[in-house]
């Protein structure tokens, strides 16, 4: 009988040792439930209010039934969407990993880096090389990181200032690697040496810094006459230390030639004598970027990552389907290149802050216990220029920072636009296999027999490094890039992204629909950074673009609480269903903002007396709303201050970008328009970004977006005014009270509105033209609701 000895039973329970466990956050699943329950309760009284009022006799009513019944759909509406909500609050998790049982780097997955860029005006080039030089320095074997950039706007400045990013990158791998650099986002990393900021140095720096240190200590030993021994190690300390200090001084002075050839790029417009091409027409073109020389740090093309530039053909006549149009070009093409089994998608401007996040992932995808079913590990957003107050709420704080966890309780989030580590077997929607017919492949796929051939293989070794590329370039990647490569293909539909507006969103509906599960992993340390919006025109275009693709899925087949729940736990069919109907929040915000207020107006009361014991049902309502609503944000590191900018964002969105973006779905549901996609500018502007961090509302947007929020606000102080004054003079307080209270809460919340129209006199106020429309449209509003009710 064989006895296995203790080394080997040592050996095999480390075998077995998960690479990270998965925690419960019982005190905080505790709360939200008790919550719920007690929220529930009130929300089924208020039910019963509203509905029993139906039933009364109507000689007896005091309120119009159609308005009755709007603010009882209402009600249910944000009730509804509440109910949702509560699934993410349901089993929020934490993760811990276990770095030391990671494999070795030998047996470490090959992983393709997908970035994405569309146009070169809103989306700067520097900051885009940003990006792709720290996606190239990522902590991983340089041989098996491969870096894709798609650009979608075809320009071939893009190009050229890929060259001379690889030119600097053959400086800066070496220089983080040798001395353990944390940052290794260039621009980010030499903004915090400016700043003094010694943590982004690395390791390296901090050892050396210290040895320095205790160099000069032992200084004032020599000068005693104490050894002169330590005078040697004091010589030897100080010259050391020099020499670093004049690489990282010599690195500066390339990055700063770096980053005037790609200004001088921009400013020329033009490559030789080849202008910008139109970003709606123009051909493929996939190169590999690389040259055969050795720098003087010594750098060759075997420990660099392989870097290449794909921009897919464009034209008029066909559609491009937007980002997932890109992702799934990249798919194709580093197929036949790299084929690795593990993808990280980053959008342009989300640069890879910390280099162990390709490390990290695998500390998940290679865990025995949950890699078969394991599609993608999805990190959060968080952003490098967010100011302290963070007006428009850009760090989407209930999202990363609370629902994620939630989620992640739930098999997994949602995938979230960027920073992910997907693996490439499960955007190919089906299991390959050596026996299944090669037409019916190629039906799914394409025509590309090289591409169908890498269906059926792996990760393929870099072949193309440290060769010429214009002769180890597969010519099949021109076809693979090409726009009418996906006719009568199931690509966008069972095969790679999802096409739609929001494509990440629908696809990962779908890869959960499927069986797949993911994986949140947020720790203390950002993973990846990127640019927020900072100013109320970008912000509200880019909520419109959210709000028309998540009401468009809401519209389809794949609305996920009807497509959802036979194929995944209704919790997870409601979370999907929470960010699918979030849109419709503008129906219920619009009809709270206006019919209380004409009502209150023309004394029709919508809530019961402050005697009537239902009132404490609808003040419970409220308050625990608002109560939990603060709770979560102080217990994510928010404040008083950001729940009152929350509040007001969402309100400013829900009557405007909800309401557009919901509109936007509905016509194009019905034929009378298609679909749109506008990038969202990272171009900033000085002057709005110093509004922005002084916590200054820059109001400079378009009237289709001011003439709905400062109408609502003339409204609600009209509707105050005239409310307070019936209170007062005819003593009608107890009916009246809850909707003065509302216009008044309304008012508070939306204070900058009302400083930018009445206050302030600066450019980024609200101007004349725009407050005196408005207030034209709440006159003809309160007009025509008077004569109605009058009738």
């Amino acid at each position: 009988m064989f006895v296995p000895t203790r080394e080997e039973k040592c050996e095999a329970m480390e075998d077995s040792l998960p690479l990270h466990l998965c925690h419960v956050q019982k005190p905080t699943a505790i709360i939200n439930r008790s919550h719920a329950f007690f929220h529930s309760i009130a929300l089924t009284a208020l039910v019963y209010y509203r509905v029993s009022y139906l039933f009364q006799d109507p000689r007896t009513r005091d309120v119009p039934t159609l308005l009755w019944l709007m603010i009882f759909a209402s009600e249910l509406l944000l009730s509804f969407i509440w109910l949702l909500n509560q699934a993410y609050r349901w089993r929020p998790v934490s993760r811990a990993v276990f770095p030391e049982r990671l494999p070795v780097d030998k047996e470490l997955p090959a992983i393709d880096v997908f970035i994405c860029t569309a146009d070169p005006n809103r989306e700067p080039t520097f900051g885009v090389m940003n990006t792709v030089l720290s996606a190239m320095a990522l902590d991983y074997p340089p041989e098996k990181l491969y870096v894709y950039l798609s650009d979608d706007g075809g320009s071939p400045v893009t190009l050229q200032c890929m060259r001379e990013a690889w030119g600097f990158a053959k400086w800066w791998l070496p220089f983080c690697r040798t001395y353990g650099i944390k940052t290794r986002c260039p621009g980010a990393y030499f903004s915090a040496l400016d700043g003094d900021n010694f943590d982004s140095w690395g390791n390296g720096f901090i050892a050396q810094r210290q040895m320095v240190e205790v160099g000069l200590l032992c200084s004032l030993y020599i000068l005693c006459g104490f050894s002169w021994v330590l005078f040697i190690y004091l010589f030897y300390f100080i010259t050391h230390d020099k020499e670093i200090i004049e690489m990282m001084i010599m690195l500066q002075g390339k990055y700063e030639v770096f980053k005037e050839q790609v200004m001088k790029a921009r400013e020329m417009g033009r490559i030789g004598d080849k202008s910008i091409s139109t970003c709606r027409d123009h051909p493929p073109v996939v190169e590999v970027i690389h040259d055969n020389s050795t720098d003087a740090l010594g750098v060759d093309q075997a420990e660099m990552p392989l870097l290449v530039y794909v921009s897919r053909e464009k034209r008029p006549s066909h559609a491009h389907h937007f980002k997932a149009g890109a992702l799934n070009v990249l798919l194709r093409v580093s197929g036949i290149i790299s084929n690795s089994s593990y993808i990280l998608v980053l959008d342009c401007d989300m640069y890879c802050n910390d280099p162990s996040s390709a490390r990290q992932a695998m500390y998940f995808h290679l865990d025995p216990k949950i890699s078969a079913t394991l599609a993608f590990v999805q990190f959060p957003q968080k952003f490098h220029n967010l100011s302290k107050n963070d007006i428009y709420d850009g760090r989407l704080r209930s999202a990363f920072a609370l629902e994620w966890h939630g989620f992640d309780g739930l098999k997994g989030p949602v995938l979230s636009g960027t920073g992910f580590y997907i693996k490439r077997d499960a955007l190919y929607g089906r299991s390959i296999q050596e026996d299944i017919d090669i037409m019916e492949i190629k039906q799914s796929f394409g025509p590309s027999n090289e591409f169908v051939k890498s269906l059926f293989q792996k990760y393929k070794p870099n072949a193309v490094n440290g060769q010429d590329s214009s002769s180890t370039m597969p010519p099949e990647t021109q076809i693979l890039a090409s726009c009418a490569y996906e006719n009568r293909t199931k690509w966008g539909e069972e095969v790679g992204f999802y096409y739609s507006v929001v494509e990440d969103y629908l696809t990962g509906l779908i890869l959960h629909c499927k069986g797949w599960t993911s994986i949140y992993n947020d720790q203390p340390r950002p993973h990846f950074m990127g640019s927020a919006t900072t100013n109320l025109n970008d912000v509200l275009i880019q909520a419109t673009r959210w709000s028309t693709g998540l009401i468009d899925v809401c519209l389809s087949r794949f609305c996920p609480l009807i497509y959802g729940p036979l194929r995944m736990s209704i919790l997870q069919s409601m979370c999907y269903g929470e960010l699918a109907f979030f849109p419709f929040y503008c129906w219920p915000v619009w009809c709270l903002a206006t019919i209380p207020q004409l009502c209150v107006l023309n004394g029709i009361p919508l809530y019961p007396k402050v005697s009537n014991p239902f009132f404490l049902i609808f003040s419970f309502i409220f308050l625990s709303s608002l109560a939990k609503h603060l709770h979560e944000v102080l217990i994510t590191g928010g404040s008083i201050r950001a729940w009152i900018n929350e509040q007001r964002i969402w309100m400013i969105k829900s009557v405007t970008s909800h309401l557009y973006g919901s509109l936007d779905a509905i016509m194009k549901k019905i034929g009378l328009r298609e679909a749109s996609f506008l990038p969202t500018n990272k171009a900033e502007d000085d002057e709005q970004v110093k509004s922005y961090q002084m916590g200054i509302f820059d109001f400079r947007t378009s009237t289709k977006f001011l003439a709905p929020m400062v109408s609502l606000v003339i409204l609600n102080m009209a509707s105050f005014v005239g409310g307070l004054a019936r209170m007062i003079i005819a003593g009608d307080w107890d009916r009246t009270f809850v909707q003065v209270f509302l216009s008044f809460f309304i008012l508070i919340i939306n204070y900058p509105i009302i400083e930018g129209m009445i206050v302030r006199k600066d450019k980024g106020r609200i101007t004349p033209n725009v407050t005196l429309l408005s207030a034209v449209f709440s006159m003809i509003f309160l007009s025509l609701g008077s004569i109605v009710l009058a009738n």
